[in-house]
């Protein structure tokens, strides 16, 4: 009876813990970067202590601690998403409206080769089994496989929908979120197919994928404004929370265990993982319109997110109805979140 008393004590007290840990997220900076053009996802070299920002028709490098522009690597047709191959001490961007990856030094950031993926070439990862980098391919349907050290593609893998963010689980077991057919497929990196896929409804265009892998639980963020929640192992929704609207990106604290959604309506949802079938938002925290992409530090819990500051929208025109409002220039920045 007392071991019991002990055990349910010690919970609440983890729980209080993350709880108030979760409450504190707050916007502690703001790094003005500048610069024109879109944005799409931002990666952490933990390495190099660099934030990477894909941003148009280049990758913004820089300094994480200082928030300073280090460099840019040019020669990107819209840019995605970048991943790191550190054994090959090479890095890899996602060149969309080329179908192209583009290959560059981790060390020097100099440009080292053009490698083809296939249409909408979109989110990128490396899987540490195989030690390959994914591309995940909107308009093509499919995930290109690219040999880092060779710089060369080894196989298009078809997904049957229209592919957003993937994840890897480190044993050769990749999931990807089909945004069309609101449906998660498991990749077998190994054998590069698709081995596996299941209905996450009531999820609509899911985006962002996130993992816990010590409970084989995948995040997908929906553009219906839920957070929908996967047993990898069985292939099932285990759970849901609701998060903001015009969401993006996801991610997953294995230490605090909270999940993050980025929305581009200012804010990120911050959901606790109470139990790998419990699910319960933690707290709201304010951003700035446009920040839908973000990227997580294990280590010191940081969330980085970026946006700038937006003019009017122009006067819809049948030509073009849903016009997007213009950034301002020089308010392109990072924004760093603090617990």
């Amino acid at each position: 009876m007392l071991t019991r008393l002990l055990s349910r004590t010690a919970l609440a007290m983890v729980l209080l813990a993350s709880s108030a840990q979760a409450q504190g997220y707050h916007l502690a900076d703001t790094y003005t970067l500048g610069g024109d053009g879109g944005w799409d996802y931002l990666a952490l070299d933990t390495v190099g202590n660099r934030i990477f920002i894909a941003r148009s028709d280049r990758v913004m490098v820089v300094d994480e601690q200082t928030g300073k522009l280090l460099a840019e690597i040019p020669g990107l047709v819209g840019a995605h998403g970048v991943a790191f191959a550190q054994a090959a001490g090479r890095g890899f961007a996602t060149s969309g409206r080329d179908s192209s990856v583009v290959m560059f030094d981790l060390k020097t950031l100099a440009v080292l080769g053009r490698i083809p993926a296939a249409p909408d070439a979109d989110a990128i990862l490396f899987e540490p089994a195989t030690k390959h980098i994914f591309t995940f391919n909107g308009d093509a349907g499919t995930a290109s496989v690219i040999d880092p050290v060779a710089g060369t593609r080894l196989a298009n893998i078809e997904l049957g929908g229209k592919p957003e963010f993937g994840v890897a689980v480190g044993d050769g077991m990749v999931f990807v979120n089909i945004e069309d057919k609101a449906e998660i497929v498991q990749l077998d990196a190994r054998t590069m197919t698709a081995i596996r896929r299941w209905s996450i409804a009531p999820c609509e265009e899911p985006t962002g994928l996130a993992i816990d892998r010590a409970h084989h639980r995948l995040f997908s963020v929906c553009h219906n404004r839920l957070m929908v929640v996967s047993d990898a192992m069985k292939g099932a929704v285990v759970g849901t929370a609701p998060i903001g609207q015009g969401v993006d990106a996801a991610r997953f604290d294995d230490r605090t265990q909270l999940a993050f959604a980025s929305n581009g309506e200012g804010s990120i949802t911050v959901v606790k993982e109470v139990t790998p079938d419990s699910f319960a938002v933690q707290t709201t925290v304010t951003t700035k319109r446009g920040a839908r992409t973000m990227e997580l530090d294990p280590r010191t819990h940081r969330v980085y997110t970026a946006t700038g500051d937006f003019g009017p929208a122009p006067t819809p025109t049948p030509a073009q109805p849903r016009s997007r409002p213009p950034l301002l220039p020089g308010t392109f920045g990072l924004l760093v979140l603090e617990p």
